[in-house]
């Protein structure tokens, strides 16, 4: 893919979200990919630089390597829009649906597909009568962050207060959710297929920011360990669980099996990280598609 006559590609990365310095890494990686293979491209960091750099330098397509808010939860999608400039991965719906954790859940249950169950947190919330609806530990999380950010399991209702206070740190809305004892999997997306399934495996009490980019303990087994078929039921699962929430083009579901080994459905990730130990990467890699071809691959995917 040449296009070194044309105009230029932009890369988004950066913001000004949490997932900030995660973005940057994921961006630059694109970039990089981008260049070696000829495409003119240039990068963009909304927190530092101007968006009407898009018009200034005629913008062709706009690969978005933003994550968190601003970058997946169908604000920088619609601006674009607005532009009608192309843009990777799914539109303003699939993307303000997959960050809100809360409303992804809700579409699920009402498609019928598996998921936790959850419930809102709030200043007035009635913490013993949540642990007893939900059960012990249970799993808060700010219902529109990535990464992890502001995540704890909790194994009392005293802990369960402190946790939300923690999360409501990086959100308005805080998420309870069901504990689901099993092994945590991920499935990328890529024009409609899955990549084969990893599964991810960390000493800690779970898949936490800091098992994600901190530590050297966390382990990533793909193949997966699963029989053909019952990758395969997940597969599908997982592109039931990525159409009910109107995504499109790419993009990365995070699932459980528990110990009966019944699946439950996590999250969506619409902008899932980029760099070369990334999991989209990693699962591409077992496909036998390389970075670069990878990135080209998710740029296709650049529409309105």
């Amino acid at each position: 893919m040449q296009n070194k006559t044309r105009h230029p590609v932009a890369v988004l990365m950066g913001g000004t979200s949490a997932e900030r310095e995660i973005s940057l890494l994921s961006g630059q990686a694109v970039l990089d990919a981008l260049l070696s293979q000829g495409v003119n491209a240039i990068a963009i960091d909304p927190a530092t630089a101007d968006l009407d750099t898009l018009c200034a330098k005629e913008i062709e397509q706009v690969f978005i390597a933003l994550h968190g808010r601003g970058g997946e939860d169908g604000c920088i999608q619609g601006f674009l829009e607005s532009l009608q400039l192309p843009y990777t991965g799914s539109g303003v719906t699939g993307s303000a649906l997959a960050m809100d954790k809360h409303l992804s859940k809700q579409i699920w249950h009402s498609a019928g597909l598996p998921t936790p169950a959850s419930a809102l947190l709030n200043a007035d919330s009635d913490w013993s009568a949540i642990v007893q609806r939900l059960g012990q530990p249970l799993m808060v999380k700010p219902a529109s962050e990535g990464s992890s950010v502001g995540m704890s399991k909790v194994d009392s209702a005293e802990a369960l207060a402190a946790a939300w206070r923690e999360a409501a740190q990086y959100d308005t809305q805080v998420l309870a959710e069901q504990w689901i004892d099993g092994q945590e999997y991920t499935i990328a997306i890529l024009h409609e297929q899955t990549l084969p399934a990893i599964r991810l495996e960390t000493p800690r009490s779970f898949y936490d920011y800091a098992a994600k980019y901190e530590q050297n303990d966390t382990h990533y087994h793909c193949p997966c360990g699963l029989g053909a078929e019952q990758e395969q039921t997940l597969g599908k699962l997982a592109l039931q669980a990525f159409h009910a929430l109107h995504c499109a083009g790419w993009g990365r579901v995070d699932l459980m099996l528990d110990q009966q080994q019944n699946p439950w459905l996590l999250e969506v990730n619409t902008v899932p990280g980029m760099t070369s130990h990334s999991l989209v990467p990693m699962a591409a890699k077992a496909k036998g598609i390389d970075f670069n071809h990878l990135v080209l691959a998710i740029l296709e995917t650049a529409s309105l």
